[in-house]
C-alpha cells in the first residue's frame, strides 16, 4: 500500500530461520519500490487470537487516508495447519509516515469461520466499498471445490457472510491468496479497488495450494447478487490463464493512487534444498513489481516491469540488424551478465518452416501442455522457427546455462502456435536443485514476423516477458559455475530459418539499496 510518501511492503517472514514456521508480518518501505527499508515487524503472534502465527491479508485504506489491516490469525494447531480467523490491525500513530508500530485490538477475530472449513479459511482480500458497504473475501475449500467467501461490513467491525459465495469452483482444491481488482477496458491505467464504470472489468485470482501456481480469469461482477462471473473467453480452473508461468505463487495487486497504477508483487520462493537455504542464511524473494492492465483484446493481462527499475540501469550495450543463422550462438559483452536487463526484438522473413504442431501433445495435461512441450523441445533440440532466444547464466563451455527462447509450430487452419519456454534442466552441476523446464503459449499476431523477449538476471532469479508482458515466465537457477565473472550470456538460433536480431538493448543493473 502508499501511505504519506511511501510504499509499504508487508510479507510473511521466519524472523528464526530460513525455514517455513514463527510466522510475523515483516515491514519494509519505499520511495520507489526498488530500494528498500527494512523495519521492525508489524504483526507478530501475542494474544489468543493469532497464538500460532500470523498468516497471509491485506490493507485498505478507509476515509480519511485511515489504513487497515486484516490478517489471519491461528488459534489453535489443529485442525491442521491451524484453526483460522480473520482479525485487524490499525496504526498507533497515523502521523508516523513509517507506520513502526501496530495495535491489534482486543474486539478481534472480527470474522470467525461458523460452517466453513476451519483449516482452509484465509488470506483476506483488499476490501472495495459500494451500496453503503465495504467487502471482501476470504478464500477457502470445501472438500475439493475452491471457494471465496463474500462478507459485508458498514463499520469495518461487524461482518456479515453473504448467503452465497461470491465465486466457487470444483475440482481446484483450496484457494489461498484471492485477488479481486476492478480493470479498465481502456489505456493502461489501473482503477482503485472500489472503482466501478461501463468500461470497467474484473479480474480473479487464486493461488493453487495443489498445484503451486496462481491462475486468473476476467469477467464481469454482479452488483445486484454481489457474485463475480468469468467470461466464457477465460478458463477457470488450473488450466487457466497465469501471470506467470514459472516460479511465481502467493502473488497480490495493489493500486498505486500516485502514479495511477495497478502494481503486481509475487513470491518466488526457492529451488534449491532447505540445508542451502539454511546455509545462505534467507529463502524467498519477491520479484520485480510488475505494472498490469488489459491487453487490447480484452482476453488477458499485459504485465511490465515497473519503470522505476530502470533506475538501476549502469553500462549499455546495443546491437542492431545481427542475422543468426542455424547454430548460431553470438555472445553479448561489455554488461555485467548476473545482473543485467536485456531487451530483444527478433525477425524473421518468412513462417514457411515453422515445425507441424504434433496432435499426440494432446495427452499432456492442459495446465502443464506448454511445459511439457518444453521439456520434450529444448534449446538444443533443433528445430525450423526456432528455437532462438537467449542463453543466460552460461558457463565458458556451455557446462551450465538458462536458455529463455521462442519456438513457432503450425497448426490447422493456416494458423500458428508460439511457444515460449525458460528451461533451468542444464542451469547447474548441482545434482540436489529443482531444476523444471517452464514454458507458456504466447497469444500474438504474427503478421509483422517479429517477437520480442526482454529478460531481468539477477543471479538465481531470471524473470522472462514475452511480446511486451504477454506471456512471463520466471525460473530460479542455482549456477556453480556460472557466476559473477565467469558467467556468459548469448543470442542463439537452433533453427533451419534465418533469425536476424532487430534490435537489443543490454544493460548492467546496479544494485537496490537496502538501508
Amino acid at each position: 500500500m502508499y501511505y504519506k510518501g511511501f510504499y509499504h511492503l508487508f510479507y510473511q517472514y521466519n524472523p528464526k530461520g530460513a525455514v517455513w514456521g514463527n510466522i510475523v508480518w515483516a515491514h519494509s518501505v519505499s520511495k520507489d519500490m526498488i530500494n528498500w527499508i527494512p523495519l521492525e515487524p508489524a504483526i507478530v503472534p501475542s494474544k489468543p487470537f493469532d497464538k500460532y502465527g500470523c498468516w497471509s491479508g491485506s490493507a485498505t485504506t478507509l476515509p480519511g487516508n485511515k489504513p487497515v489491516i486484516i490478517y489471519t490469525g491461528i488459534i489453535n494447531l489443529n485442525p491442521k495447519p491451524g484453526h483460522q480467523v480473520q482479525n485487524y490491525a490499525i496504526p498507533a500513530n497515523y502521523s508516523d509516515p513509517y507506520l513502526r508500530k501496530w495495535i491489534k485490538p482486543d474486539n478481534n477475530p472480527i470474522i470467525k469461520p461458523k460452517h466453513e472449513n476451519v483449516s482452509s479459511f484465509r488470506d483476506p482480500t483488499t476490501a472495495w466499498f459500494n451500496n453503503g458497504h465495504w467487502k471482501l473475501i476470504v478464500g477457502s475449500k470445501r472438500d475439493n471445490r475452491g471457494i471465496a467467501y463474500l462478507y459485508r461490513s458498514r463499520d469495518f467491525i461487524k461482518w456479515t457472510k453473504s448467503k452465497h459465495p461470491f465465486h466457487t469452483k470444483k475440482d481446484v482444491g483450496m484457494w489461498e491468496c484471492p485477488d479481486f481488482y476492478p480493470i479498465s477496458s481502456q489505456g493502461t491505467n489501473g482503477l482503485d479497488t472500489s472503482a466501478l464504470g461501463e468500461d470497467v472489468k474484473y479480474v480473479f485470482k487464486a493461488s493453487l495450494d495443489m498445484t503451486r501456481f496462481d491462475y486468473y480469469t476476467i469477467g464481469k461482477y454482479n452488483l445486484v447478487q454481489d457474485k463475480y462471473v468469468p467470461y466464457n473467453t477465460s478458463i477457470d480452473g488450473w488450466a487457466g490463464l497465469r501471470y506467470d508461468y514459472g516460479n511465481f505463487y502467493a502473488s497480490k495487486t495493489f493500486f498505486d493512487p500516485i502514479t495511477k497504477r495497478r502494481i503486481l508483487w509475487g513470491w518466488a520462493n526457492e529451488s534449491s534444498t532447505q540445508s542451502e537455504d539454511i546455509a545462505k542464511g534467507w529463502a524467498g524473494i519477491q520479484l520485480i513489481p510488475r505494472k498490469v492492465w488489459l491487453d487490447p483484446s480484452g482476453h488477458q493481462l499485459l504485465q511490465w516491469p515497473i519503470a522505476e527499475l530502470e533506475s538501476l540501469r549502469g553500462q549499455k550495450i546495443e546491437l542492431t540488424n545481427v542475422k543468426i543463422n542455424k547454430g548460431d550462438i553470438i555472445e553479448i559483452k561489455g554488461i555485467n551478465v548476473v545482473q543485467a536487463d536485456i531487451d530483444v526484438t527478433f525477425r524473421f522473413s518468412s513462417l514457411d518452416k515453422a515445425e507441424l504442431y504434433d496432435e499426440k501433445w494432446k495427452k499432456f495435461p492442459p495446465e502443464d501442455l506448454a511445459k511439457s512441450i518444453c521439456g520434450i523441445k529444448g534449446a538444443t533440440v533443433q528445430g525450423g522457427l526456432g528455437p532462438f532466444g537467449l542463453v543466460t547464466l552460461a558457463s565458458s563451455k556451455l557446462e551450465e546455462y538458462t536458455p529463455v527462447f521462442f519456438r513457432i509450430f503450425k497448426i490447422a487452419g493456416g494458423k500458428y502456435k508460439v511457444l515460449f519456454c525458460s528451461d533451468a534442466t542444464s542451469s547447474s552441476l548441482n545434482k540436489n536443485e529443482y531444476k523444471p523446464s517452464f514454458g507458456g503459449f504466447v497469444d500474438v499476431d504474427l503478421t509483422a514476423k517479429k517477437l520480442s523477449l526482454r529478460s531481468l538476471i539477477d543471479h538465481s532469479v531470471v524473470e522472462s516477458f514475452a511480446e511486451g508482458g504477454k506471456t512471463v515466465i520466471s525460473s530460479r537457477v542455482y549456477p556453480t559455475l556460472a557466476i559473477n565473472k565467469n558467467a556468459h550470456l548469448h543470442i542463439f538460433n537452433n533453427g533451419s530459418e534465418i533469425v536476424t536480431i532487430e534490435r537489443v538493448d543490454a544493460w548492467s543493473m546496479n544494485t537496490a539499496h537496502i538501508n
